[in-house]
């Protein structure tokens, strides 16, 4: 007797899958981690909003994909050999997002895809698939497709795979020219090969799908490089790396990784990139087995739990070998330092009126406040920030801040980050001085005029930096505090910061900027639990958000000893 998913096609089911699976995350009926939740809430929003950015969802465009993967594509190992691959619900939910997203001139809207989980949950099997529809699938003459790693021996894993496809399926093997190092296409003159660092043909690539298995290798990033450069001349090329958590946070996968959650968060918009991370919640503890599923979404079908019980009984009897199965099990970057600054509760932080309406407001409209401030005016290549908090009347502080960047190095910056830096300029956002080095008489001047705007501005800096600076604005009566920046003058300012935008009495005026580099900080403890923000660290830059900290030290002291620090005999200097 056939059962209603026998007669509809293996697309009809898996677009179902993945609405379901959208649905049961979003009403809490599947319970998965923060990162995935944002992800499932950035799809709901661009259902609603997407057309407004010329996006839609093709849902034929993914039935292509589905139907391509349930035809030709076999499982080459285990007790599934010979069998179509069933994508999963949660690979289906992935896969109508990459292939069913189109732009206003109908290519693929995402162009990188960061796929990241624990082993064993059908990474490359997915990924293999992904390439032969690359290949022959996706009408793309000449296509040029990859498997990269930073070795042979471990791109061809990858590649392998998909030669066992290819070799089980009658279709594809009447397709494609099957050779020990490429699959090719003489028709469409396409073709798919393993390419490694090593590899003397790194150059003159012209990559239509690029896919990189276990990322966390990498030890630089010159293989994505020439992935991701390679690519110019593609209509909607596609990037997919997938990887298992590492040990060491400086690589390039981890770079990548925090680029992925910074997206999923809202602190960069960048509607061509789409990111999947399935861990633990940093409050889950590693040891309870119910939370093991949040990084093993193919959790009874690719990978048992009692596949998991017994590799931890061996973690615990063992302690060398925790680290490996929090990493390798749990999908927990075990010596990756986090982020201190909780993104979204701070990005929440925003003025709004009775009716829950963003407030929009401006320098003008803070006119007679008081206001306190900080200075971290970087190296002479790097951003400065000058930040103000001013006190309304109902005790809550607001921000005003203005950041600085050599007008030259800007278009160098956003090249080799992603980092949008030039976007923030053209919306004002990042203020660009003349040259190509850090202009301080243009931040002194600035700084002048809101201190001819505002009265009695206090403003706190590192005692360790600008002195030429800070005395020019000395020497024109401006009141500079010196601020050290130890955990006994930074404990109880982060402190308070952290305490003001949880409990909702800090206000900002949604400054991307800001937003990113509060998502960067990284807090140091020391043996007393004494916390300071760590530059070395930190996955980025800070500098905003160590004026603002600054500032609310300021702040701290004032209201701790009820009056201002100048009612001293001398200025208040800080260790």
């Amino acid at each position: 007797m056939q059962t209603a998913e026998d007669v509809r096609t293996p697309a009809e089911i898996c677009i179902e899958r993945a609405w379901q699976y959208a649905a049961d995350v979003r009403s809490g009926r599947r319970v998965e981690n923060r990162y995935i939740k944002l992800a499932v809430e950035r799809f709901y929003r661009d259902i609603d909003t997407g057309h407004e950015r010329g996006l839609r969802l093709d849902e034929n465009a993914a039935a292509r994909k589905f139907n391509f993967t349930a035809r030709y594509c076999r499982h080459s190992k285990g007790k599934w050999k010979g069998k179509p691959l069933d994508l999963s619900p949660f690979q289906c939910f992935k896969e109508l997002n990459i292939y069913g997203w189109l732009r206003a001139d109908g290519t693929r809207r995402f162009r990188t895809v960061y796929d990241d989980m624990a082993r064993k949950n059908g990474k490359t099997t997915e990924l293999a698939s992904a390439g032969l529809y690359g290949l022959v699938g996706d009408n793309e003459q000449g296509a040029e497709v990859y498997s990269a790693a930073t070795k042979r021996d471990q791109s061809r894993l990858l590649f392998e795979e998909a030669s066992r496809m290819v070799r089980q399926d009658p279709v594809l093997r009447g397709m494609l020219r099957v050779l020990d190092k490429s699959l090719t296409d003489l028709k469409s003159f396409s073709k798919f090969e393993p390419l490694a660092a090593e590899s003397k043909s790194l150059d003159g690539l012209n990559v239509s799908t690029g896919l990189v298995d276990e990322f966390h290798a990498h030890p630089n990033a010159s293989v994505w490089n020439v992935l991701k450069s390679a690519s110019g001349s593609r209509a909607q090329p596609l990037h997919w790396v997938i990887t298992t958590a590492g040990f060491q946070q400086s690589c390039i996968c981890f770079e990548v990784r925090d680029y992925a959650i910074k997206v999923l968060e809202g602190v960069i918009v960048d509607d061509a990139f789409f990111g999947a991370i399935y861990t633990l919640d940093e409050d889950d503890d590693w040891q309870d087995k119910p939370v093991w599923h949040k990084a093993n979404p193919n959790l009874g079908v690719s990978i048992s739990m009692q596949y998991l019980e017994d590799q931890f009984r061996q973690a615990m009897a063992t302690p060398s070998e925790r680290a490996n199965f929090m990493t390798k099990h749990l999908n927990i970057w075990v010596n990756a330092e986090f982020a201190h600054v909780d993104t979204l509760k701070f990005a929440e932080c925003r003025p709004k009126d009775e009716h829950g309406k963003i407030e929009v407001y401006q320098l003008q409209d803070l006119k007679g406040l008081r206001c306190k401030a900080g200075l971290d005016a970087g190296i002479t290549t790097d951003i400065s920030s000058f930040v103000m908090t001013f006190m309304l009347p109902d005790g809550k502080k607001r921000y005003f801040g203005r950041h600085y960047l050599p007008e030259d190095t800007v278009k160098k910056r956003t090249e080799k980050s992603n980092i949008p830096y030039d976007q923030w300029a053209r919306d004002g956002w990042l203020v660009l001085t003349p040259g190509n080095i850090t202009d301080y008489n243009f931040i002194k001047q600035d700084i002048l005029d809101f201190c001819e705007l505002f009265d009695d501005i206090e403003i706190a800096y590192d005692r360790f930096n600008v002195s030429q600076l800070v005395n020019d604005l000395v020497a024109e009566g401006v009141q500079m505090v010196e601020y050290g920046q130890g955990y006994v003058s930074m404990n109880p300012a982060l402190r308070e910061m952290d305490r003001l935008y949880l409990t909702g009495e800090f206000e900002h005026n949604g400054d991307p900027v800001l937003l990113w580099c509060a998502s960067n900080v990284v807090a140091r403890k020391d043996p007393a639990g004494n916390i300071k923000p760590d530059k070395e660290k930190s996955k980025d830059m800070i500098d905003p958000y160590v004026a603002l900290v600054m500032s609310a030290g300021l702040w701290l002291q004032d209201e701790g000893s009820g009056g201002t620090i100048y009612d001293t005999e001398k200025l208040l200097v800080l260790n």
